[in-house]
């Protein structure tokens, strides 16, 4: 078994989130874009394994984001 390793630093869920939640929502955003722009740079270079695992990291952010997002709005 492979310990986690986050793709980029920004995307780790072991960092802890911000206590506002408009600034978890900005985490969050900034997590998404980093990774959509690594699974860019993955997919020209055509890499399947490291893009599996970065489209895996990418769907749990965008949910984390919406969840931060409806958050944001509620507060």
């Amino acid at each position: 078994m492979m310990p986690f390793v986050p793709v980029t630093a920004i995307s780790d869920p072991r960092r802890p989130m911000p206590a506002d939640a408009s600034h978890r929502l900005v985490v969050a955003e900034a997590a998404v874009e980093s990774l959509t722009a690594e699974q860019r740079r993955l997919e020209r270079l055509g890499l399947e394994w490291p893009l599996a695992r970065t489209q895996h990291q990418l769907r749990y952010w965008k949910f984390v984001h919406a969840v931060c997002a409806i958050a944001a709005e509620a507060a």
